[in-house]
């Protein structure tokens, strides 16, 4: 079993937690949908909007937190929503991205991510350094190798407009991590927590030409895996799973309360 007994309790636990707080507050801005009500019902309709709503916590804080419980016991650190990653980018480094960049998108350059984070770790200290940098990184994770792990949380479907700002995201913050140590093994991950696709692999055409696929896009099992080892995102499946069920009697309840708050109008 990938995650430890303490692991999948602390997970339920977080998980319930978040979903409670979530059924005290949620409070759908729209009470009257007549049309809707009348072609769906309302009981539906209150089940389909406290779901989106989840959706996007899920989306944001969740999957950061989950993920940092998985790796600690395998890292040296693990920072959720790390706020105080400082570097410069150099001005030789800044022309070095804008080059990667260019050349990703007029497609004379093959994605690689082991050749560019070289090349901008090369120049990462050369030329003028300008003003220190802070940025924000999603789940910052220091391995007992010393390996440096970036991870930008992404949702299950993204745009590519999206990806091109992220992909030059993660060469800035290659070079900022240089700029420090360019000795640094240093890894930019784009973490994707589900394949919405399955049974079918990853549709990742919008990706293509910018990313390298196998070295920094984790999707799924890819993720999870690697941040718990070999069997880690079966045991979140039924950790999740668990935590719904004990939720199950809170959720009908809400649904309830909201359905009968619900004035048909029309």
């Amino acid at each position: 079993m990938a995650l430890t007994t303490q692991q999948s309790k602390q997970i339920q636990e977080y998980l319930v937690g978040k979903i409670r707080q979530k059924l005290a507050t949620y409070d759908p801005e729209t009470n009257s949908m007549p049309f809707h009500f009348r072609l769906l019902g309302k009981d539906r309709m209150a089940l389909f909007s406290f779901i989106q709503s989840v959706n996007t916590t899920l989306g944001t804080s969740i999957f950061e937190q989950v993920g940092k419980i998985i790796v600690e016991p395998r890292a040296k650190r693990a920072i959720g929503q790390y706020k105080e990653f400082e570097g410069y980018i150099s001005s030789e480094a800044v022309l070095k991205i804008d080059s990667i960049m260019r050349e990703l998108r007029s497609a004379s350059r093959t994605p690689d991510k082991e050749k560019e984070t070289k090349e901008i770790l090369t120049v990462a200290g050369k030329g003028e350094m300008g003003k220190k940098l802070k940025k924000r990184v999603d789940l910052f994770v220091e391995m007992k190798d010393g390996t440096e792990y970036y991870f930008e949380l992404k949702s299950a479907k993204p745009n590519i407009n999206e990806f091109t700002g992220i992909k030059k995201q993660m060469l800035d913050w290659i070079a900022m991590r240089g700029s420090e140590n360019p000795k640094t093994k240093v890894k930019t991950i784009v973490a994707i927590p589900y394949n919405p696709y399955e049974p079918k692999p990853y549709e990742r055409w919008t990706l293509q030409g910018l990313f390298d696929l196998k070295e920094e896009v984790l999707v799924g099992i890819e993720l999870w895996d690697l941040l718990g080892g070999e069997g880690t995102y079966e045991d979140l499946l039924k950790v999740f799973e668990q935590a719904g069920l004990e939720l199950y009697a809170e959720i009908e309840l809400k649904m309830k309360g909201l359905n009968d708050k619900h004035t048909i109008s029309g």
